[in-house]
């Protein structure tokens, strides 16, 4: 089933608004394309407005998704949209996508991002600039997915990576290049200790989105040591996602810097 997942009673008077020309058809249009939703299965129901409604469309989490129930979800997504993108998606999820034709896929192993798009369907009109920062090369898969997050939501990404706090002299050039770049907020991936957001966030003056990633060793090495002191900065202007969460880190810095190229 597809449609208005809303009061029955709620439709009918904004269906009526419309007739007796108190609401634009255009404003009616985007309410009834906001709420939309669809039912896959007994197992997933979709709301296929978040992008227009939020500006951040519905990621699909594939992790503990069989494939049948991966390549069910993606078709719906398309089909009603345009598009699907998935995160942390296997090899075999993502060939069985790619054999399902279910439109042009794109798939990075690197990140686990998925993005299937239907033919003849456009991205957003790029607007913004987000920069990226990994601390180290373990950190790049985290980083790669914040920044398929951005791409998708129509913003400009400029990523430069293992910058990290052991060789500290190597992030000068890189972080004046982002801030040449006019980066309206800088994600900074790193694990370990989690230091760097904080020395990012003391010499930037856009806001910084610390994404402790799950590298380390022995004791709060899965991404809890770099959580806590990225919770426990000093530095002003860092806010804080949970572990490997790339998709938040992306979606949070994607709506600063589209809403900051929307000012004249």
């Amino acid at each position: 089933m597809s449609g208005i997942d809303e009061d029955r009673g709620s439709l009918r008077d904004l269906l009526a608004a419309v007739a007796a020309g108190r609401c634009p058809v255009d404003d009616a249009a985007a309410r009834i394309q906001s709420l939309g939703v669809s039912e896959v299965g007994d197992y997933a129901r979709l709301d296929l407005g978040r992008g227009h409604r939020k500006g951040v469309p519905e990621v699909v989490y594939a992790r503990g998704k069989s494939v049948e129930q991966l390549v069910e979800i993606v078709t719906a997504f398309v089909r009603a949209t345009g598009r699907a993108l998935c995160s942390k998606v296997s090899a075999e999820q993502a060939e069985a996508v790619r054999s399902a034709g279910v439109g042009r896929v794109q798939y990075d192993g690197r990140s686990g991002v998925l993005v299937v798009g239907a033919e003849g369907y456009r991205p957003p009109e790029e607007r913004g600039v987000v920069g990226i920062v990994a601390a180290g090369t373990s950190d790049v898969p985290a980083a790669e997915e914040a920044a398929a997050v951005c791409r998708e939501m129509g913003v400009r990404v400029v990523a430069e990576y293992d910058v990290g706090v052991a060789g500290l002299h190597r992030l000068a050039g890189p972080l004046r290049r982002i801030v040449d770049e006019g980066a309206a907020a800088v994600i900074v991936a790193a694990g370990m200790e989690g230091a760097l957001p904080s020395v990012v966030a003391g010499l930037v003056d856009v806001p910084v989105i610390g994404l402790p990633t799950s590298t380390g060793y022995g004791m709060g090495g899965g991404g809890e040591a770099a959580l806590l002191g990225m919770l426990q900065s000093c530095s002003p202007g860092l806010a804080v996602v949970n572990i490997d969460n790339g998709v938040g880190a992306g979606a949070t810095a994607a709506l600063i810097a589209r809403r900051g190229a929307e000012r004249p």
